[in-house]
């Protein structure tokens, strides 16, 4: 968590990161299939900064939960008939899920949608600037069980980057960070993120690790 920082405006590379992801190629693995795109839903990619390094907010969500248990994320849930599209949903589920004040925020961008096969979830990613960060909060309700904010350098280091193998057989990028394991759908959001705006570092793609049980099933681990 972080004090309350001055409002100011997005930076340039964040503009221009903006500009490149609205019109980013989705990953074959994630492209929404041509007929059942499945329930419409949106996460909030929140943008921010944190002594001058730029950071991610990300949520973790609770290991008992029906879908996505246990998983990091970007703040986000089903559009409901309220939200009037997935930027309202987006900034909706980040006040529910992490205490973040809307009016504080600037969308940016929305992304192209990308589909979770294993959710039958059709997601629109929503790109954001924290204009007016302020400290987050876990949702009340149990279903986040954590809410913090990410730097990109951490996230961009080599040191903290692997690939994992999915039971299911697929496999795909994730990053170890001290309390936190980032993987599947948001692991490659962060992935694509990292490209576009040129943060990522070289790292070793080759090697390919099994995902431990306990990420992929942390109601039985607990």
């Amino acid at each position: 968590m972080t004090p309350e920082s001055p409002a100011h405006a997005a930076p340039p590379w964040l503009t221009e990161l903006a500009g490149k992801a609205a019109r980013m190629t989705v990953p074959p693995l994630l492209r929404p299939p041509a007929t059942g795109n499945g329930r419409p839903s949106a996460v909030l990619m929140l943008v921010g900064e944190t002594a001058g390094q730029a950071d991610l907010l990300i949520v973790q969500r609770s290991p008992w939960l029906r879908r996505h248990a246990g998983q990091p994320a970007f703040p986000g849930g089903a559009i409901e008939a309220d939200d009037a599209g997935p930027v309202g949903a987006a900034l909706r589920e980040a006040a529910e899920e992490a205490g973040v004040d809307p009016a504080g925020v600037d969308v940016l961008a929305v992304l192209p949608d990308l589909h979770i096969s294993r959710s039958g979830f059709t997601v629109t990613p929503v790109l954001a600037w924290w204009r007016q960060p302020a400290p987050v909060v876990p949702a009340a309700d149990g279903e986040v069980t954590a809410a913090v904010r990410v730097r990109f350098a951490d996230l961009a280091d080599p040191a903290n980057r692997i690939r994992v193998r999915h039971p299911m057989g697929s496999s795909g990028p994730a990053f170890r960070l001290p309390g936190m394991f980032i993987w599947g759908f948001t692991a490659a959001l962060v992935d694509r993120l990292l490209a576009i705006g040129g943060f990522e570092r070289p790292w070793d793609t080759g090697q390919i690790e099994d995902l431990p049980p306990e990420v992929f099933n942390p109601a039985a681990a607990s």
